[in-house]
């Protein structure tokens, strides 16, 4: 578990880091960055395991020793992990919620903020690595490692930390303490703060290969030949997405319903139903709320090109392309553009906590005018 071997594909990352090592040129903090799924964080917790582990091969930990045990339950002494939390109490940590980080990385490493957020029951509230988890850190980094030769920090969305967090951990940085390696994992790095990327080597990852991700679905998952490649190409690259797929869970389905029945009643030009829609995503949290406006710029996206009888350009799933086979045609170059913008300002002002009653009207009264057809 946690191992360089049960990371879907990406080998030449794995290789780069095996190389760092082998060289003895690791750097003391290296930012890892692509888009969701494609195993950022399952490489930072292999490589972390990796360096751990006093009896490790060429290509990945042993497995077996004390170090690799505890790995398995993610309970190593030397190795520290930050992540965004929803502060319950006032006397909250990120420790306070540690079994729970466990055992959702336990279950899958590739891990997702909204699963996590759900992890949490987090309803209306956005995660935040807040002050307090930089002076928890900085804390433990004053006593010396207890087994291993290194210590391991492992920021998980460091784009998540308020300001000062942010400021005390590039303080950390340009400072590390001996022995000690930081893995920032992020997925949006243009939001961090330029200092604490230029102390941080950058290590980009690709989308998966579609081969690879087709091995692992049948090698491991067990799922037939045919069905494989269709969730890989559907995946377009993550591991997040085809497992999404796989297990069309409660929350991709319930973005599905919302879209297509948004776009039913723009259609309709039903503004008291467009009102009632609008006050149900309202309830929702708003992580949610942004992720159904992602999962819209996507569907009217795949939508467009779909225009162009470019199968293999298309990523649907079954169910959403029998939709889409009809709803295709209303998504064209008079309104591509203008939609997306809107859904787009739309999530911008989500993230700024204006009323998502007030936000999801105005922006469903705006597609009447850009999908409806004129009478």
């Amino acid at each position: 578990m946690f191992g360089f071997d049960d990371i879907v594909g990406q080998a030449d990352a794995k290789e780069r880091l095996l190389r760092q090592w082998r060289d003895n040129h690791v750097p003391h903090a290296q930012l890892l960055c692509g888009p969701q799924g494609v195993g950022k964080l399952p490489l930072a917790l292999a490589f972390a395991r990796y360096i751990c582990c006093p009896n490790r091969t060429e290509t990945d930990a042993c497995g077996h020793c004390p170090s690799c045990v505890q790995w398995d339950k993610l309970v190593h002494p030397d190795v520290f992990f930050m992540y965004p939390y929803i502060k319950k109490k006032t006397s909250d940590t990120g420790d306070t919620y540690l079994p729970l980080w466990r055992e959702a990385l336990i279950r899958n490493s590739y891990l997702t903020l909204p699963e996590w957020l759900d992890t949490l029951g987090a309803d209306n509230k956005q995660g935040l690595i807040p002050e307090k988890e930089s002076d928890e850190i900085l804390k433990k980094l004053s006593l010396k490692p207890l087994e291993s030769e290194f210590r391991v920090v492992i920021v998980w969305l460091p784009e998540k930390m308020n300001e000062t967090c942010a400021n005390k951990m590039l303080k950390l940085l340009e400072e590390p303490p001996e022995k000690t390696i930081f893995l920032l994992v992020s997925e949006n790095p243009e939001l961090l703060l330029p200092t604490i990327i230029s102390r941080t080597q950058r290590f980009e990852l690709k989308r998966i290969e579609t081969g690879d991700m087709v091995q692992v679905l049948q090698q491991r998952l067990g799922i037939g030949a045919a069905e494989s490649e269709n969730i890989a190409h559907m995946a377009n690259g993550s591991f997040s997405k085809a497992l999404e797929s796989i297990h069309l869970d409660e929350q991709s389905e319930l973005q599905f319903d919302l879209f297509v029945k948004l776009m039913r009643l723009c259609y309709q030009r039903k503004i008291r139903e467009l009102k009632e829609w609008s006050e149900d995503v309202a309830k929702l949290g708003r992580e949610k709320q942004k992720d159904l406006l992602q999962y819209c710029q996507r569907m009217i996206r795949e939508n467009f090109i779909l225009n162009f009888h470019q199968r293999s350009m298309v990523y649907l799933t079954t169910k959403e392309q029998q939709f889409s086979e009809n709803f295709a045609p209303f998504i064209n170059e008079r309104n591509v553009y203008r939609i997306m913008n809107e859904m787009a300002a739309a999530q911008q002002h989500i993230e700024q906590n204006v009323n998502a009653k007030i936000v999801f009207f105005d922006f469903a009264i705006k597609m009447i005018v850009l999908i409806a057809p004129k009478k």
